[in-house]
């Protein structure tokens, strides 16, 4: 583990220092003491950077205070932006080193000083725009750290459906995904979401998987705001990809175990009914519609299959309106619309994706790098009479923001057709 370190932060030092080339010719047409200022700003980053990355070799950042953590993602961030930068001034070289072999193979004479003046001009060109791809994305990235992670947004959708009983027209489901909570710095971020949850007067809540990264240990500064979450017809969960502790080494199988079944009692203590590979009844006005909680089945990337369709499916078969929570959508694309038993769940609700927390959504594009992945990576999706919601999300993990693609609070109201 400690050479794998090793590795990546002799690379990222090679990038600032190579980087530090586009900074230096910029700046030689400034004036003296303009230069200094210019060449200090970032010199100081890169030693910041290079602090940083020191002090993580024997302090890990997930064990770093929330601000520390942000400054380092930050910095982070910064550096894999010059990353791209550096590949211009790559190409910048690698022409110079090419038609150096071409002239010394030719035994050409030396190069006049009207072609070095150009040279050097390509050269500045080259180093501006190695600044200008790593300056433009990192302010992007830096603002997605900041802010973009909680600008919270509500998306809303209908669902239509002859087989919903009367009862439920107009009913109103609220549902968060992938809440991520040991990626939090403080509980605050949460409880503004769940105020704007509440706030849009639920009927019933779902809660779609992934509560934590990791351990159980990460919920303990949001139990109360958990609690947060009330509807009439209750709140139920699932669990995601990341709440079974699969991602970390423990140190015992028992230990793995415990984890799960303590974030269990996390549901459970914050009025959450956790549905695990079964099916509940939801009752209004003497009507009834049936709905499904299995846990994590992946369809794609190899992620874990704990989930049991065909374990909560049984005794729904007479109910005419199905709800499905099942974290990952490869799941829909993969069992549930495709085998004819399950033809008849009519809206299946899921996460996972988080629109990989970076992309474009204005009218008419819609666009992150999730698509390349998932056929269904966020938003209402329909074949036949049957749907799926992918929600973007209301955490983050990997990239400690959002860039284009917010954190989500979902709300759908059932229709009648």
């Amino acid at each position: 583990m400690l050479a794998r370190y090793l590795i990546f932060f002799a690379i990222i030092v090679l990038i600032e220092i190579y980087f530090l080339q586009a900074v230096r010719t910029v700046s030689i047409d400034f004036s003296p003491n303009k230069r200094r200022v210019f060449l200090y700003i970032f010199y100081g980053l890169f030693a910041i950077n290079l602090t940083l990355g020191i002090v993580g070799m024997f302090y890990p950042p997930p064990n770093w205070n929330g601000i520390v953590r942000m400054v380092f993602s930050i910095f982070f961030v910064m550096a894999l932006c010059k990353l791209i930068g550096v590949v211009f001034l790559l190409m910048d070289d690698l022409v110079r080193a090419f038609r150096w072999i071409a002239s010394f193979l030719q035994k050409a004479p030396a190069t006049e000083t009207a072609e070095n003046a150009h040279h050097i001009s390509r050269l500045k060109f080259f180093s501006q725009l190695a600044m200008a791809f790593t300056v433009i994305p990192a302010f992007g990235l830096v603002y997605g750290i900041i802010r973009g992670a909680y600008k919270f947004r509500v998306h809303k959708a209908t669902i239509k459906s002859p087989n919903l009983p009367v009862a439920f027209h107009g009913f109103k489901i609220v549902q968060i995904s992938d809440i991520h909570s040991g990626s939090f710095m403080s509980t605050e971020p949460i409880m503004k979401a769940f105020n704007i949850a509440m706030e849009q007067k639920p009927d019933i809540i779902f809660f779609t998987g992934d509560l934590v990264n990791n351990e159980v240990s990460e919920t303990t500064p949001h139990l109360d705001t958990y609690k947060m979450l009330k509807a009439p017809h209750g709140v139920y969960s699932t669990l995601g990809n990341h709440d079974y502790g699969d991602y970390m080494q423990w140190e015992s199988r028992e230990a793995k175990k415990k984890n799960l079944e303590d974030l269990k009692q996390v549901h459970a203590a914050s009025g959450w009914r956790l549905l695990m590979n079964e099916h509940v009844a939801i009752e209004k006005d003497g009507q009834k519609i049936a709905l499904l909680g299995i846990e994590n089945w992946g369809g794609n990337l190899n992620f874990p299959r704990y989930g049991k369709l065909d374990k909560a499916y049984t005794g729904t078969e007479d109910y005419t309106f199905k709800i499905l929570l099942s974290h990952d959508p490869s799941h829909w694309d993969k069992e549930v619309k495709e085998d004819p038993r399950y033809r008849d769940i009519d809206l299946t609700l899921s996460g996972h994706t988080h629109g990989m927390q970076l992309g474009i959504e204005i009218p008419g594009i819609k666009w992150s790098p999730s698509k390349y992945f998932y056929k269904q990576w966020a938003g209402l999706y329909r074949q036949d009479n049957q749907y799926l919601y992918v929600n973007r999300g209301l955490g983050f993990l990997g990239y400690p923001g959002r860039l284009g693609i917010w954190p989500e609070i979902t709300v759908l109201e059932l229709q009648k057709a």
